[in-house]
């Protein structure tokens, strides 16, 4: 049996493990689901998410696109798989500093440029966002920039690119797969824009412009998320720090939406047409989980 041979049985090993209970579409029900399970509850009861309930719903619907993915990783790998998630979730080395700047630069850069864009186009460019202008009378006013930028992400992505990216890339593309999951992880925040003390309900609102841009924003988002994951050999870590740093230029920088996330997309295509739809790197095949040790 010659190597490629091997690759694809193994692959379709992977894929078929725990009589299909691991599949994504399966994951990504029961992420989505077990989140709205928690989150309609507050539309229903007029639940506000900057009191003390609304705040516990909150907490819990984030946790439980990665509580999934845990579970999951448990449920479908062998020790050598489970190892290996924890080991993307904790090792630096997997980023490395060459793509660490790469991380750090691209959320900056995307903020920095839109605020130009907007100047030159007879605007009022880049702004700091509320936190920072309150920070000199009340540090605690940083709060919600940093919280955004530290725990959803943690929460979020053990899931999404911790173990359902995995699992589309084995049946698609990477950019089928960012495609699907982006979508995925748009509608997971619908709820958002109907539950008071939300962002999304307090600043954007469902159905407005700001609503389409940030729904499709995620998209974009999604193809810059698995070009980073592909390239750090799948680090969840590299992820984690991406989309709290994402978070956190979005929080301290104000600048137009159709700007910043029309960049989001100019980044998105410039990144399928340098590395290529299948796999978004160099490599020919995108990185998978371990092989199941079990002949």
């Amino acid at each position: 049996m010659d190597e490629s041979t091997s690759r694809v049985r193994q692959k379709g090993d992977i894929e078929n493990t725990s009589d299909g209970i691991g599949r994504w579409w399966v994951y990504l029900a029961v992420a989505v689901g077990g989140t709205w399970l928690f989150w309609l509850p507050a539309i229903a009861l007029g639940v506000r998410f900057d009191s003390a309930v609304g705040l516990v719903l909150l907490l819990i619907g984030l946790a439980v696109p990665g509580v999934a993915g845990i579970g999951f990783v448990y449920l479908v790998y062998d020790e050598r798989g489970r190892s290996d998630f924890w080991n993307r979730v904790v090792n630096p080395r997997r980023v490395g500093l060459r793509w660490l700047v790469v991380i750090l630069l691209v959320p900056l850069g995307i903020s920095v440029l839109a605020g130009v864009a907007d100047l030159l186009l007879g605007g009022t460019g880049p702004a700091w966002g509320e936190g920072v202008t309150e920070f000199g009378v009340n540090p605690l006013a940083i709060l919600p920039a940093l919280f955004f930028a530290t725990l959803p992400p943690i929460l979020e992505e053990l899931g999404w690119r911790g173990y359902a990216l995995d699992r589309l890339q084995l049946k698609w593309s990477a950019l089928s797969a960012s495609l699907i999951l982006g979508i995925v992880w748009a509608l997971w925040h619908l709820p958002l824009f109907f539950i008071e003390g939300s962002f999304q309900h307090d600043a954007v609102g469902f159905a407005t412009t700001g609503f389409w841009l940030f729904m499709v924003g995620i998209v974009a988002l999604s193809f810059a998320f698995t070009w980073i994951y592909n390239n750090t050999e799948r680090s969840i870590l590299g992820i984690i720090i991406l989309h709290g740093w994402v978070n956190f230029t979005a929080e301290i920088i104000v600048v137009p939406d159709p700007l910043y996330y029309g960049l989001w997309f100019v980044l998105a295509g410039a990144i399928v047409a340098i590395w290529g739809a299948k796999t978004m790197t160099a490599a020919d095949e995108v990185p998978h989980p371990p092989l199941s040790s079990n002949p």
